[in-house]
């Protein structure tokens, strides 16, 4: 017994933890004729290779490419889509009213609606294509290009969107 337990304290990968009975949790196994308990571990991913060591987690992570999984209310397509999406919506609604004068409605109805669903489609299609394959939004990201600064840029784009429509809608004309 103690020669097993040195044995356990030397190589725990040496017992073959396949060959004991498993407990209801599966994962913590009691050898025959003894109280000892020994907890298998699993072995190195034979798939990790001298690249892939030492990177982190999230960056070598991917994604589930179920059409379900990404288009989630918890998925990642929702938000970077609207996101995206909100800041084109407000970057340009913002840059026709300062070189025209015209509201953010008479620029819909001028033909500003079809401009931007012909482009937030095109940035859409290039939104999924990388998700499709699997990559995360944490693959991507850099320091000062984080995925996080992007999701907040496109829930501020959302509010000041909103807020310009608002805004104008109370004014009765151009913001500026």
């Amino acid at each position: 017994m103690a020669a097993m337990a040195s044995m356990m304290m030397k190589a725990p990968a040496a017992l073959n933890c396949g060959a004991v009975k498993r407990n209801s949790v599966g994962h913590i196994s009691r050898l025959p004729n003894s109280s000892l308990q020994v907890k298998c571990m699993a072995a190195k991913d034979p798939k990790e290779t001298s690249s892939t060591k030492g990177v982190s987690p999230s960056s070598s992570t991917k994604v589930s490419t179920k059409f379900g999984d990404l288009f989630a209310f918890s998925g990642p397509a929702p938000e970077i889509i609207n996101g995206r999406a909100a800041m084109l919506g407000f970057v340009s609604a913002i840059a026709v009213e300062v070189a025209s004068g015209r509201d953010l409605l008479s620029q819909l109805n001028s033909g500003g609606l079809s401009w931007f669903a012909l482009t937030a489609g095109l940035m859409t299609v290039g939104t999924l294509v990388p998700l499709f394959n699997g990559m995360s939004r944490e693959s991507t990201s850099q320091p000062i290009f984080s995925s996080t600064a992007e999701m907040w840029n496109g829930r501020f784009a959302m509010l000041g969107l909103l807020a310009l429509a608002f805004t104008e809608y109370v004014k009765g004309g151009p913001l500026v």
